[in-house]
């Protein structure tokens, strides 16, 4: 069940916010046992079967971690609860690469696997994995079940994140009183309405010309230069503004039960540096990958060589989590020479780049780096993705991966165009999602939203107001959303 779907704008979410409410009035825990069992159903309903995999990873690291109480067992359990959870991971997510390298590299008969990775289990896996690792750490237990499984399903972010931590979301669902209120419900909905616009408006209208290049490349084909920089810088795009639209649609949901989930974007594109850049993108995972790899291989705490196989250690296995194939491997691969070399030119100082021009040229550097891994990310195969660098800087012209004139869709009404214009139409369309990435608030300052109610909220950071006039843009944004949601596209992050 999609975000952006009918189903799930006015069947699930409307039954799921008024169960829930009156639930609340009854008790907390009533309201909290309402949202365990719709965040069930909301997974379910993709494909039944794998919501027992979902149950079956619950219980049993919630049993585990109640087994973990003996201070004298609490290592060895919680170790071998780590394996049995990264032992499902790679069965599920690496089952098919493992055997499909094999048989390319050996040219042995071996059988054919085809495995279904299920939805959001590097989502759920992980965050259950940070769990018995903090158990073991010494955090005390939890001996709710329900909170436990609330924890690990609640809908918002159980497909493609934020990922979360329990200690920052389990005492949220256990406070006796619900930080609910009709503001807090008016800024989620129009933070929702920002992340579907996101997504429905700027990134599916960008795959039009993302998607056929990629495939026609990975089919053996080629394009000119002018094709491979509009597809690949509009991919760089499109794979921000669908992420961050749908962690602002979890953020955005997870008000309206006054519930906070963590910041995921903060304007990663502004970056100017690889290290600023990963502080920016993907934040939950890049503080996951800190916590529980880095700092425990070592970090920098053993000198600067071991600092440095220490990243692209973190870097590699984070490619490797995006998904099972070489491409992501050689993407992850990338970002750890760019984040070593970052600490080669800086010293280890992290000092940031003084003065405008060397800020601007920091800016060019690290998103060029950032353009040219996406390629690997984004193409299917490893002569693909070259075929696409070697387009990218001249090196080699193919015919174009669309037919002059080529069928552009708008809003569902084709448009014939030549193939000059279709160019110059995507041009135009990139360098306005790229002006938005670049020069347009986040959700944090648009919204003035905060993670926790403790941290400090300045004025001049608050620019959305509870007004009609906020209201009335939400609205819109959402009516041209729905318009648009005819493209029936799934979220760029589902697969992995």
């Amino acid at each position: 069940m999609l975000f952006s779907s009918f189903t799930f704008l006015f069947q699930f979410l409307p039954a799921t916010v008024l169960a829930f409410a009156a639930a609340r009035r009854h008790s907390p825990r009533a309201g909290i046992m309402v949202l365990a069992g719709a965040s069930l159903v909301f997974y379910g309903a993709w494909r039944p079967v794998y919501l027992l995999l979902l149950l079956a990873s619950v219980a049993v690291n919630f049993g585990l971690g109640l087994r973990m109480e003996d201070p004298r067992r609490r290592r060895a359990i919680g170790t071998f609860g780590v394996a049995l959870n990264l032992a499902v991971l790679g069965y599920f997510k690496y089952t098919n690469f493992i055997f499909e390298s094999l048989n390319t590299l050996t040219g042995a008969p071996l059988p054919f696997f085809n495995v279904v990775l299920p939805l959001g289990i590097s989502f759920f896996t992980f965050q259950q994995i940070a769990y018995l690792v903090d158990v073991m750490r010494g955090v005390p237990v939890e001996r709710d079940i329900v909170s436990y499984t609330l924890f690990v399903s609640f809908f918002p972010h159980l497909i493609a994140g934020p990922l979360v931590h329990h200690a920052e979301m389990i005492p949220q669902f256990k406070r006796s009183r619900s930080g609910r209120s009709a503001v807090l419900a008016a800024r989620g909905l129009s933070i929702f309405a920002a992340g579907l616009f996101k997504k429905v408006v700027i990134a599916d209208n960008l795959a039009q010309f993302v998607s056929p290049v990629f495939a026609h490349l990975d089919a053996g084909g080629g394009v000119t230069t002018p094709w491979a920089w509009l597809a690949t810088l509009a991919y760089t795009l499109q794979i921000y503004f669908d992420f961050s639209g749908y962690s602002d649609m979890a953020i955005g949901l997870a008000l309206l039960f006054g519930i906070r989930l963590p910041v995921n974007f903060r304007s990663p594109y502004q970056a100017i540096s690889i290290t600023e850049f990963w502080r920016r993108w993907h934040i939950t995972l890049s503080r996951f990958l800190r916590d529980y790899l880095y700092i425990p291989l070592g970090g920098n705490r053993l000198g600067e060589q071991r600092r440095y196989l220490n990243l692209m250690l973190t870097m590699l296995l984070g490619g490797l989590w995006h998904g099972a194939g070489w491409n992501f491997l050689i993407w992850g691969g990338l970002h750890g020479v760019y984040l070593c070399i970052n600490h080669l030119w800086r010293g280890g100082a992290g000092k940031p780049a003084a003065g405008l021009t060397a800020r601007l040229l920091g800016w060019a550097i690290t998103f060029f780096a950032v353009v040219l891994a996406w390629v690997f990310f984004r193409a299917r195969t490893l002569a693909g993705a070259w075929q696409m660098l070697a387009a990218l800087f001249g090196f080699e012209a193919g015919s174009s991966a669309f037919a002059s004139p080529g069928i552009l869709r708008v809003m569902d009404l084709p448009v014939l165009v030549g193939e000059q214009q279709l160019l110059l139409f995507g041009s135009g369309a990139v360098a306005l999602a790229l002006a938005a990435a670049l020069f347009l608030p986040n959700v944090s300052r648009l919204f003035g939203y905060r993670e926790y109610r403790h941290a400090p909220e300045r004025a001049a950071m608050l620019r959305w107001r509870p007004t009609a006039a906020w209201a009335l843009l939400s609205a819109l944004a959402y009516a041209i959303s729905l318009f648009g949601m005819w493209q029936r596209l799934e979220f760029l992050y589902f697969q992995f």
